[in-house]
């Protein structure tokens, strides 16, 4: 039988379960299960009470540098106190492992596990704690960078909009207001660059890559698109989730003032970030399309269409009036 090239793979739970058996502090009778496969695979590892998550990154997604610069970030967020998901090391005092899936070589690291759930109608007080997470984050970390991407106008517009034209003609209505969005964020951030914080920044803070316990203490997680970039895309992105997640505007007000006053209880959030979050958000709405475009083939093809284009990006014209600002 003729060799089948693969693009992508699911790795067994039962396989998986052995490997965790083998290299770490768990007894034959630990299990495995599927917790979602998407950008990267996660895996829910349980032995008894004790529960860790097992993330397999796809192949060819992340080189090994920038996994261990990930894991040493979440390492020095953890020891100063900072509630995220970490990684836990081996037998051997090692992180990451190497699997020989059948599309090329992957790595697989064990984190803790987050306590809690997802919520999506976070609180007042799940928006002040959050708020005052990512203030600490900030504050730890600006200034600072690691070995892994910097976002830039190259890596969050050109390029995302040079992966979406692969999908979507130049000519497109909803393209063309994508080009003009670009031009516009572009425009209102070079005027300002150089008065803009930077430093280290998660780049995917929403409900989704948190949990939450009963008393409302909040865990971070999944730092796989940590970079290097203006603070301020963090703050963008979380107001633009709320925003999209809370329809009664009164109660997204207070929601706002929430997260707004628990990140400032702790580091002070410049006013010319907050004049400037809505160009940040346009800049992280279309390096998600380019993240959707280049991983057509093992993640986004369910979904990737002119017409989730247009529901996407209405998505963004409806924040943006929000915000106060036409394209």
């Amino acid at each position: 039988m003729d060799n089948i090239n693969v693009l992508s793979s699911i790795i067994s739970p039962d396989y998986l379960a052995v490997l965790v058996q083998k290299h770490y502090h768990f007894s034959p009778n630990v299990q495995c299960s599927i917790l979602r496969t998407g950008i990267n695979h996660a895996y829910l590892v349980c032995e008894g009470e004790r529960k860790c998550v097992l993330r397999v990154y796809s192949h060819d997604w992340r080189s090994k540098q920038e996994i261990n610069e990930e894991l040493q970030l979440l390492g020095q967020l953890k020891e100063a106190g900072i509630s995220v998901s970490y990684p836990i090391a081996d037998k051997h005092d090692q992180f990451l492992h190497e699997i020989a899936a059948p599309e090329g070589l992957r790595h697989a690291v064990l984190f803790s596990f987050a306590e809690g759930k997802k919520l999506r109608g976070l609180t007042e007080q799940h928006c002040r704690q959050i708020g005052h997470l990512m203030g600490r984050m900030h504050q730890l970390t600006a200034d600072q960078s690691i070995a892994r991407i910097t976002y830039d106008f190259d890596t969050l517009l050109e390029l995302p909009y040079q992966q979406a034209l692969r999908f979507f003609d130049k000519q497109n209505p909803d393209m063309q207001f994508l080009h003009q969005a670009m031009t516009l964020a572009r425009q209102q951030l070079t005027a300002v660059d150089g008065q803009l914080r930077k430093g280290i920044v998660h780049l995917d803070l929403w409900y989704d890559n948190m949990n939450v316990t009963e008393k409302g203490e909040v865990t971070l997680f999944d730092f796989d698109f940590c970079g290097n970039g203006w603070l301020g895309l963090d703050v963008a992105y979380t107001v633009a989730q709320l925003y999209h997640t809370e329809p009664d505007q009164a109660v997204l007000e207070k929601k706002l003032k929430a997260f707004f006053e628990g990140y400032e209880a702790i580091t002070p959030l410049p006013a010319l970030e907050k004049e400037m979050i809505s160009y940040f958000g346009i800049c992280v709405w279309i390096f998600y399309l380019g993240v959707q475009s280049r991983r057509f083939n093992d993640w986004s093809n369910i979904f990737l269409s002119e017409n989730y284009l247009t529901r996407f990006l209405g998505m963004l014209k409806n924040w943006l009036r929000f915000q106060g600002v036409e394209v």
